[in-house]
């Protein structure tokens, strides 16, 4: 353990995995509460035009290495996409799960499409597909730093009112809260999450860090804020826990993280349910079989 802490590169990877594994489930809260469980996936796959388009500005210029600028364009890119699909959602010009169709689809083929623009090829794209975490840089863990913050302060600060709109819009709206901004500011967020988890676990598994500690949550939780702390510490457990496993075995960490917190919430579902059993020596009404009793006997 000494060893693996006083490697700069694991150093600077467990930096990296604590923030988007904390940031992540914050955000993940609302669009769980929004059944947009998938909008991650969605954003993921247009953030990877957006790593094209900078990995294009870089070659252009002539940067070393050309993809400096990979991170700066998904996260533009995904929040103008983000922002963009959920204010044509809120026209009531298209559907929920065409505009995810749009992300999904629009994303993918204009990442390819700008990578061979710029002199690359698709196999350049695959550590932001899958997650590279081994490559993270000073710089990188700098940005996610930055944008982990920006995250987590407007995430919980603006709590309530994300929650409202979250929950109910139509009530949000009477009650006189600006639902068009908010939900323009969630979409935002979202988009921001997917670019700090992208060198971590990957743009085609990053919704997953972002829902499934949420799903646990809500196994043993019962309130909204209380669900969002548990899941935010469980994001930044799976992470750092798969993250040691990979140091040690030669492992893909965003595939690792993934299925710990897959296994995690079966584990927790499984004893819960266990534990809510009824004891079938319990009669789970008695009042009413006392009142089944009395209509028996006259």
């Amino acid at each position: 353990m000494i060893e693996l802490l006083s490697s700069p590169l694991m150093q600077r990877a467990l930096i990296a995995a604590v923030l988007v594994g904390a940031a992540g489930p914050v955000i993940g809260t609302f669009l769980v509460q929004r059944r947009l469980a998938l909008l991650g996936d969605g954003i993921g796959h247009i953030a990877l035009t957006g790593v094209a388009a900078g990995w294009l500005v870089g070659a252009v210029v002539g940067l070393t290495p050309p993809d400096a600028l990979a991170l700066p364009g998904a996260m533009v890119v995904a929040v103008l996409g983000a922002v963009g699909i959920e204010w044509v959602r809120a026209k009531g010009r298209i559907t929920g799960d065409v505009a995810m169709a749009i992300l999904f689809y629009g994303g993918i083929a204009g990442g390819v499409l700008i990578i061979k623009i710029a002199g690359g090829t698709s196999a350049n794209l695959m550590s932001y597909l899958f997650g590279s975490i081994a490559t993270v840089s000073t710089n990188d863990v700098v940005w996610t730093a930055v944008l982990a913050g920006v995250v987590l302060a407007v995430g919980l600060g603006l709590r309530g009112a994300l929650f409202a709109v979250s929950h109910d819009e139509e009530f949000a709206r009477a009650s006189g809260l600006p639902v068009g901004f908010l939900t323009s500011i969630l979409a935002a967020l979202a988009a921001l999450t997917v670019t700090v988890a992208m060198r971590v676990v990957g743009l085609l598994l990053v919704s997953a860090l972002m829902i499934v500690p949420v799903a646990t949550a809500q196994v043993v939780a019962r309130s909204f804020t209380r669900t969002m702390a548990l899941a935010s510490a469980i994001g930044a457990g799976v992470s750092v826990v798969g993250l040691v496993i990979t140091y040690w075995y030669d492992l893909p960490p965003g595939a690792v993280i993934v299925v710990l917190a897959i296994v995690l919430y079966g584990v927790t579902t499984v004893v819960q349910h266990r534990r809510r059993r009824p004891d079938p020596t319990i009669d789970p009404h008695p009042d009413l079989a006392d009142d089944v009793r009395v209509v028996q006997e006259t």
